[in-house]
């Protein structure tokens, strides 16, 4: 298989059965105890990236780009807090899900702004870009070419997760408890830090924070790297 079938592949799922497993997952309804796993650790993440956001003190001046936004998690909060946000994601159900919650919570507002696109077809200038949890759909050669793309957007500051390639993720994902169960509907790909930060350097853009989660079932290493 190659990148574009990973990428039908992705779409295709995001918009089918996968829209209401990962629907309910990024809610807050009775889950099973590996959806429950999965949703712990991805709000843990979600709340890593609002945390250095919140710190630094100048949230509500900034322009952000959330690419692979699902249903929101992360670009509501944000713009509850007063960022800009520009949301998208490849899915369609995705972002249909992502503009009914916010405008439960924040009302009939054109912030955050959400489109349907992949992240290859994503333009303009943003302070910060933020990625998370998209990575791990893709192989290296193509995750290399959309860090790239994510930098040539970025004015000041990007913001990536990914499932961390070691030797224990490695073996976990090989006899199948990487993504257990019902949950394991498209490939998991791991990636290796240091390829990441390579990416990143090569960019023009420097480590600046990092942080892991770490649950049963979710794995994922967090990368803030700012322009040098």
């Amino acid at each position: 298989m190659n990148a574009a079938d990973d990428k039908t592949i992705v779409k295709d799922y995001f918009n089918s059965t996968g829209f209401d497993r990962w629907r309910r997952i990024y809610g807050d309804g009775e889950v099973n105890k590996v959806q429950l796993d999965i949703r712990e650790g991805h709000q843990q993440t979600v709340d890593t990236v609002i945390s250095w956001l919140t710190d630094d003190g100048n949230l509500a001046t900034l322009s952000i780009c959330d690419a692979g936004c699902g249903v929101g998690s992360l670009s509501i909060p944000l713009a509850q807090a007063g960022a800009k946000l520009y949301a998208s994601d490849i899915s369609e159900k995705m972002v249909g899900e992502a503009k009914e919650r916010a405008e439960a919570l924040l009302g009939n507002n054109s912030n955050p702004t959400f489109t349907v696109q992949d992240l290859e077809t994503l333009s303009g200038k943003y302070h910060t870009v933020i990625c998370l949890d998209v990575l791990i759909h893709y192989p290296q050669d193509k995750a290399a070419e959309m860090i790239s793309h994510l930098c040539s957007m970025g004015e000041s500051r990007i913001i990536l997760s990914f499932a961390p390639k070691t030797l224990a993720l490695s073996l976990l994902k090989k006899i199948g408890s990487f993504f257990p169960g019902p949950s394991k509907a498209t490939r998991a790909y791991l990636h290796r830090e240091a390829d990441v930060v390579k990416i990143l350097e090569s960019n023009g853009f420097v480590i600046q924070r990092k942080a892991m989660t770490k649950t049963r079932f979710y794995f994922s290493r967090l990368l803030e790297a700012t322009r040098n």
